[in-house]
């Protein structure tokens, strides 16, 4: 078996499932840089790195990621054993770093300009993505039997709209914004809601929630939105602890993405 563990993994986006991805490869010992816009709009932002963005270093489950501000950072902050995460929009980083493996983990639903010769092994996750073309392997990211499925021909079930199924409560678990406009609230991830209740306003229009347990997403204060947007999430479990750990889609989507690089470079 070759020695993988200093393989660098350049993963595009830091949000939830990202993170997931970032928090398993670091954890196996693989050199993890993550790039991200200038304002990420994560909802389940206890778990998201991309919240370094706004506040210099982000911690999930004892991995902090650290906001840096040129690539010349980078192996300074693998030394400090964290994750180095750069603004970087269009990925200009990767024609510098020369990374092993790229993950396409910003959950578009579309391709943003992935190529398979982007890296040795390029892994997209969810749908936009045509393994054996755009990428080399796609990760199916829909909840249910082949969550976490390793594609190496073709592309990932279609999106279908609707939330993963929470304690028998699906659709009616996620809250959305009403209209266009500025986001804003009062409460915080963790905070205990009942069915009924206002959590935030869109331009002075309330959103209530239409179950009772504990807001688990929540999309920062000030956040600019559209209408339908997905503004937060509650989990009707009510265990608070759930809101700063890692989900169970987000740990199989990150045991897909390292079975197929163990597949390719440890072959």
């Amino acid at each position: 078996m070759s020695n993988v563990s200093g393989l660098i993994v350049l993963i595009k986006g830091a949000g939830e499932l990202a993170s997931g991805v970032a928090h398993k490869l670091n954890q196996c010992h693989f050199k993890v840089c993550m790039t991200e816009i200038l304002q990420p709009r994560a909802v389940r932002r206890g778990v998201a790195f991309c919240e370094a963005v706004y506040e210099g270093e982000k911690e999930v489950e004892g991995v902090v990621a650290k906001l840096i501000s040129s690539p010349d950072e980078i192996f300074q902050v693998w030394q400090e054993d964290k994750l180095p995460l750069l603004v970087d929009p269009e990925t200009k980083v990767k024609d510098i770093l020369n990374p092993n493996v790229l993950v396409a983990a910003t959950i578009a639903k579309k391709n943003l300009g992935t190529k398979i010769s982007d890296a040795s092994l390029v892994i997209g996750l969810g749908v936009g993505f045509q393994a054996g073309k755009d990428v080399h392997a796609v990760i199916e990211t829909n909840r249910g039997h082949n969550l976490g499925r390793v594609i190496i021909q073709g592309e990932a079930e279609p999106n279908t709209g609707i939330p993963g199924e929470i304690a028998g409560v699906s659709a009616e678990r996620v809250f959305r914004a009403p209209k266009a406009g500025r986001f804003s609230t009062n409460k915080k991830i963790g905070d205990y809601v009942k069915a009924g209740e206002v959590v935030a306003f869109v331009d002075g229009v309330p959103v209530k929630v239409l179950v009772s347990g504990v807001i688990r997403g929540l999309l920062r204060d000030g956040t600019g939105v559209h209408k339908g947007m997905k503004a937060g999430d509650v989990d009707p479990r009510g265990i608070k602890e759930y809101c700063y750990t890692i989900s169970d889609k987000s740990r199989t989507i990150a045991g897909g993405v390292l079975e197929a690089l163990l597949s390719r470079f440890n072959g």
